[in-house]
């Protein structure tokens, strides 16, 4: 101290308030439920749209805020009020045939929302049919697309919007193109259980050498991973190790469901009823989708890297809710 000078106040330190964690999932079925209702379960507040009034009462009493949406009504975008509180944003509405993707073509709209809010990460779920028909060769995420049917066209122009329409807000963003989706409810095994018949246009697809898949599990495990990575933008292949044939799969699970519950098992299965694009299965498109960046950028260990785990794993669920229900009867 120096004499004959006061000292000067201390500065009082103010303690940094952490911005809480808002996940909106625009589109909050399979993927987007799964998705929300682990991060209700860790702590974080999730709002979304769906479709009905019905799910939004399934959603609301998981915990999220839920708006019935139709995207292609432009009122409906000024009463969704969380859009604008929320911190991270995931995409899981498809393009519509013929109208392409419905929140793009609200795009002042929305950009106005999300440049005005919290957000810093946002993340497209996308499809691999963007790549189209390869001839079987591996393609990552530089390999030029060229997509056939019109919903995967639609897909990689949906890609394009939504990465240019952050190009000047300050937060990280993410195309994820997604295999076939799999996982508790939606797989070969939930097919042969409910014993549907095999249709014309799902046989065409039984020639297929090679069908890119994911468990939902995997792809809340890369959802994770990418929030702790900041980027301006980044694409990534989410995908198993094992692009085998579908009938390949049903094959397996056919096997798991006889050795378990050898009278389930009544008819010839839907083959096709996992997929999540409907207007890509009549075309043909032979690749083998790498996942390699998945890997080494995002340092995901695939909890199920072939769908023989997938499989396993659900079967085994089948049997701890078995148990479970007897155990309240």
């Amino acid at each position: 101290m120096i004499p004959g000078v006061a000292p000067k106040p201390a500065t009082p330190l103010v303690a940094s308030v952490p911005q809480p964690r808002h996940m909106f999932v625009l589109g909050a079925g399979f993927v987007g439920r799964y998705v929300s209702e682990r991060l209700l379960a860790q702590g974080w507040q999730v709002s979304g749209t769906c479709t009905s009034a019905a799910k939004k009462r399934e959603l609301e009493m998981l915990g999220m805020n839920t708006y019935v949406f139709d995207a292609t009504e432009k009122r409906n975008l000024e009463n969704i009020h969380s859009l604008q509180q929320a911190t991270h944003l995931l995409i899981s509405i498809p393009p519509v045939p013929g109208f392409g993707d419905p929140l793009l073509n609200l795009n002042e709209d929305l950009k106005g929302m999300l440049s005005h809010g919290n957000l810093e990460w946002l993340c497209y779920l996308s499809s691999t049919s963007v790549y189209g028909d390869c001839g079987g060769a591996l393609v990552d995420e530089d390999h030029t697309v060229n997509p056939k049917s019109e919903s995967a066209k639609l897909r990689h122009k949906a890609e394009k919007g939504w990465l240019s329409l952050i190009d000047d807000l300050n937060l990280s963003a993410f195309v994820f193109r997604l295999g076939g989706i799999y996982g508790p409810g939606r797989s070969a095994l939930d097919t042969l259980a409910k014993s549907k018949s095999l249709s014309q246009r799902q046989k065409l697809r039984e020639s297929k050498q090679y069908t890119a898949r994911i468990h939902v599990a995997d792809i809340y495990q890369a959802i994770l991973a990418s929030m702790s990575m900041r980027c301006a933008r980044k694409i990534f292949n989410v995908v198993d190790d094992d692009p085998a044939p579908r009938a390949e799969v049903f094959a397996f699970a056919r096997s798991l469901i006889e050795m378990r519950y050898p009278d389930l098992i009544t008819e010839s299965p839907d083959v096709n009823s996992t997929e999540s694009d409907f207007q890509e299965r009549i075309v043909p498109a032979e690749k083998r989708v790498s996942n390699a960046r998945l890997k080494k950028e995002l340092g995901v260990k695939l909890l199920h890297p072939t769908y023989r785990s997938g499989l396993q794993c659900i079967l085994d669920s089948w049997q701890a809710e078995s148990q479970l229900s007897d155990r309240n009867r």
